[in-house]
């Protein structure tokens, strides 16, 4: 059982309001017994650590209580009481332990074997300290590689425990880019800090992405070292009986925990390695190349759009909608709008027809000088039908504009039953008499077009209905 004598409650020292607190304590302390900090050759006495808790609580901040009321007086007079309840907490819960030298009479308090175990993870959920986590894969291919050669049966184990954190390490990658995708955009929401947020995700470009992602991705990659894998897997196959045989029972002298009735432990740990490396390749690199590209794509999203938004916080647009939105009108403004922008068009292109052509090579120019050759009479005749064909069906707005002034003439309204059709030019105008109203939008001059109703003909069309022109704002 985990919580038996003095474990019962091991994890009380870090609830409360002093929890922050107390684990700054164990993150300093843990640095200054196992980490470059430390002078192996002098243990810490029950001063130097109080000194120690005294520089954490400094750092740290005091929470909330569960009840939410937070006491403002406090239940220590100082950061000494504050760090002699914190050091007595640790020892009676079993984070650390009490051990006092029989000669001085001197007292020290080292971490407890589950106290250390559990304050790693505190310290390295920092991300301060380098970590290599991508080399557990040529970790594990040496260590197989080595016991290959030398028939050494710790290699093989040590291969079995590297190829395990290999799944382990692409499953905390995963969780920590969907954990930071999901913090970027909390504190997009909170903040709307375009600086922020992209200095936020180049740091992590910089700090995590080519240190570490960059080389599982490339130079570490499972894909890469899954072959060479299974080729030593093999070769450890094809040994001897008798050399098997004895790898099986030291096998099972030092993991007798393993030992199952008619399975074989060398045979099970090559095979787990094995279906280790196959489910990293196939499940855990894809899902993390979906992580990375997630996240990468939710940034570019969240950096283009405060970028939009800072750029046209100061611009009129902005200032519409905002005005818009602490409108009480808002329908009549909206429908003012509509009737502005009546003879606005908006044309889209059909995706299905919209192809993406890749650039051709440019075909070299002949800059060679030769004879001019003549045109022949009949090429002549077809170049010149063609450009007056091109030009019978071009028509544009300033000739729709100066037939409709024709037809109107000193009137200020006129059906378009009535208008005239003197020629093809005139049948042209006729047909596209419904865009008046649009063109005529940028004139001095309002243009209105009614519709009646009714449909009419004539000597060109069946039918078609029936308009009114009516000039408006007009001298």
């Amino acid at each position: 059982m985990f919580f038996v004598d003095s474990y019962q409650h091991f994890f009380r020292p870090l609830t409360g309001k002093y929890r922050e607190q107390v684990v700054e304590c164990l993150r300093l302390l843990y640095e200054r017994l196992y980490t470059a900090k430390a002078d192996y050759g002098e243990s810490l006495l029950r001063e130097q650590i109080l000194e120690i808790f005294a520089e954490a609580l400094t750092r740290a901040p005091q929470l909330d209580s569960e009840d939410g009321v937070q006491d403002p007086e406090g239940r220590f007079r100082n950061l000494r009481d504050q760090a002699v309840w914190v050091l007595n907490s640790l020892v009676e819960f079993g984070w650390l332990e009490k051990q006092v030298d029989s000669a001085t009479l001197t007292a020290t308090y080292p971490f407890s074997r589950r106290g250390r175990l559990f304050t790693q993870p505190l310290v390295e959920v920092n991300g301060t300290r380098v970590r290599t986590r991508h080399r557990n894969t040529r970790n594990t291919l040496n260590a197989l590689e080595a016991f290959a050669s030398r028939g050494e049966i710790h290699d093989l184990i040590d291969a079995w425990e590297y190829s395990e954190r290999i799944v382990a390490d692409f499953t905390d990658m995963i969780a920590e880019l969907e954990e930071r995708k999901r913090e970027m955009v909390r504190e997009v929401e909170a903040q709307l800090l375009v600086q922020q947020a992209t200095d936020e995700f180049f740091s992590f470009m910089e700090s995590r992405f080519q240190p570490d992602l960059a080389i599982r991705l490339s130079a570490d990659s499972v894909e890469k070292h899954r072959d060479a894998i299974n080729r030593v897997i093999e070769r450890i196959r094809r040994k001897e009986d008798m050399q098997k045989a004895e790898w099986e029972k030291r096998l099972r002298q030092f993991l007798p925990e393993l030992v199952e009735q008619g399975q074989s432990l060398l045979w099970l740990m090559l095979d787990t390695i094995e279906d280790r490396m196959r489910r990293a390749c196939e499940v855990k690199l894809p899902a993390l190349r979906r992580a990375l590209q997630g996240f990468t794509k939710r940034a570019d999203i969240i950096i283009r759009q405060l970028s939009y938004l800072h750029s046209q916080a100061e611009g009129e647009f902005a200032d519409l909608c905002q005005r818009l939105g602490e409108s009480q009108q808002k329908t009549q403004i909206l429908e003012q709008l509509g009737e502005e922008l009546g003879g606005f068009q908006l044309r889209l292109f059909d995706p299905k027809q919209t192809q993406l052509w890749q650039r051709n090579r440019r075909q070299p120019v002949n800059t060679r000088v030769e004879d001019e050759t003549p045109i022949g009479e009949e090429n002549r005749r077809e170049i010149e039908l063609q450009q007056m064909l091109d030009q019978a069906f071009n028509f544009n707005n300033s000739n729709l504009r100066d037939y409709l002034s024709d037809a109107l003439g000193t009137g200020r309204q006129i059906n378009s039953r009535n208008l005239p059709l003197r020629d093809a030019r005139d049948l042209l105008a006729m047909s596209h008499v419904i865009e008046a109203a649009a063109v005529n939008q940028s004139g001095a001059a309002e243009l209105q077009v009614k519709f009646t109703g009714e449909i009419a003909s004539n000597d060109y069309f069946t039918e078609f209905d029936e308009y009114i022109l009516e000039l408006k704002n007009s001298d």
